[in-house]
């Protein structure tokens, strides 16, 4: 049991700073201050964005799917402004 331990032990490790860097953090408003998330949808999609995934993340409003210009995208918005928060795009 030790050695699977002491084996799993780096492994776990070197996985930790990835999770710690997964997600965003937004501003925490109450519910009843966000904007809905059919108005959001429309207005990312009316801004260009092509949405293939839409979720609530903590905080925060998350889309997966394509920018403007067609590059991937992983954006968290301000559920109240949709201000980005953090966003992964393809170089």
């Amino acid at each position: 049991m030790k050695k699977i331990i002491a084996t799993l032990l780096p492994i776990a490790a070197l996985a930790l700073p990835l999770a710690a860097q997964a997600g965003a953090k937004c501003e925490a408003h109450p519910k009843a201050e966000w904007m809905k998330e059919g108005d959001a949808k429309a207005k990312l999609e009316a801004d260009g964005y092509k949405i293939r995934k839409f979720k609530v993340d903590g905080q925060c409003y998350e889309i997966y799917g394509w920018n403007k210009d067609g590059k991937k995208v992983e954006i968290y918005f301000d559920p109240k402004t949709l201000d980005i928060v953090k966003a992964e795009i393809e170089k």
